[in-house]
């Protein structure tokens, strides 16, 4: 690597690494936000939090990284261009070809590191994420508190005496109602105590009474101790294979969308590079303002068409949107870059 590389990517890094962490930080704390506000259904202390907040990281860094990558691209070169640096760098033979090459390779490694990270660890934050969740939710739905009534153990209706901090009950009554393959029964039972393991709820009762009521009889049945075991709708711990997790786009219209939207977040470094090149590189005398309104232009423009074609056809939306993106930034390129310096 020639020095006017190294000097450009030392300017470049500076920047980048700046704006990463500003834009991590805005994007760490909106997610955070909506992290607390589960805390209003589910309990959860501050270590669980920082749990989740951990699952959400890979989808945290292909927002920011892609857009970090541009902004600091483009300010960079603009702020070189301001210095008349980069004019200095044209007319000692420095070609504009050189700079696209070196921050078009720069862009491939990022966006091939951000196709990873959605293939690889994306599926399984979001399937611990999913099944974390679902381990509180079932945990909260099975809190049940003493002299309550209409509080519920799968399909048994609850009522208890007494409990203690430790989640030990006494004085223990169960109802279920019949149905049409089963009697109506109940249960009383002196002593109780719910765990969890993986997201299976077992509510163990010690030293009880077994009442079935049939049309002809009642049967009672003792027992010293007796399991009832519910599971929540959701399987907890069912983590799927990455590829088991990402065939289901030829059947998940969802999943579909979210493959093909973060697929062209990760591509934007690339797609983009060129459009960066052609807002940065400016004279300055000439080209004094405009910079920050071709940014989020480009960057309303992609992320609106990434949104609109991937809803329309996510199968086909990263080859249509990142190939067209990527001619109509080269022929940018050739006209205000290539054209002029």
């Amino acid at each position: 690597m020639n020095r006017v590389s190294r000097y450009l990517l030392k300017h470049f890094s500076e920047l980048f690494s700046s704006l990463f962490f500003i834009l991590f930080f805005i994007t760490s704390v909106v997610f955070f936000i909506k992290l607390t506000a589960m805390t209003a259904i589910i309990k959860m202390n501050f270590l669980e939090l920082g749990t989740l907040y951990i699952y959400l990281l890979p989808r945290t860094l292909i927002y920011t990284l892609p857009l970090t990558f541009f902004i600091a691209l483009c300010i960079t070169l603009f702020n070189l261009s301001k210095e008349n640096e980069t004019i200095v760098l044209f007319t000692l033979g420095y070609n504009p070809k050189k700079i696209a090459q070196l921050f078009l390779g720069l862009s491939s490694i990022l966006s091939l590191v951000l196709v990873l990270d959605i293939f690889v660890l994306i599926p399984i934050s979001k399937q611990l994420n999913t099944n974390f969740l679902e381990y509180k939710k079932a945990e909260a739905k099975f809190n049940i508190k003493a002299n309550e009534f209409g509080q519920k153990f799968s399909d048994w209706l609850v009522y208890i005496e007494h409990s203690d901090e430790n989640k030990l009950y006494s004085g223990i009554t169960l109802y279920q109602a019949p149905t049409a393959k089963e009697d109506e029964k109940l249960i009383v039972a002196t002593n109780a105590v719910i765990d969890n393991e993986k997201g299976t709820l077992r509510l163990n009762l010690d030293q009880g009474k077994i009442f079935e009521f049939t049309k002809e009889d009642i049967q009672q049945t003792d027992f010293e101790r007796m399991h009832i075991n519910s599971r929540p709708k959701t399987p907890v711990g069912a983590i799927q294979t990455i590829q088991e997790y990402w065939n289901g786009v030829f059947t998940d219209q969802r999943r579909a969308y979210d493959l093909s939207f973060f697929l062209l977040i990760a591509l934007f470094p690339i797609a983009s590079t060129l459009i960066a090149l052609s807002i940065g590189i400016v004279t300055y005398r000439y080209n004094k303002g405009g910079i920050y309104i071709a940014m989020f232009s480009t960057i309303a423009i992609y992320l609106t068409l990434t949104t609109l074609v991937s809803t329309w056809n996510p199968q086909s939306a990263p080859i249509i949107v990142f190939i067209a993106t990527f001619l109509i930034a080269y022929q940018i390129y050739q006209k205000r870059i290539r054209a002029m310096f």
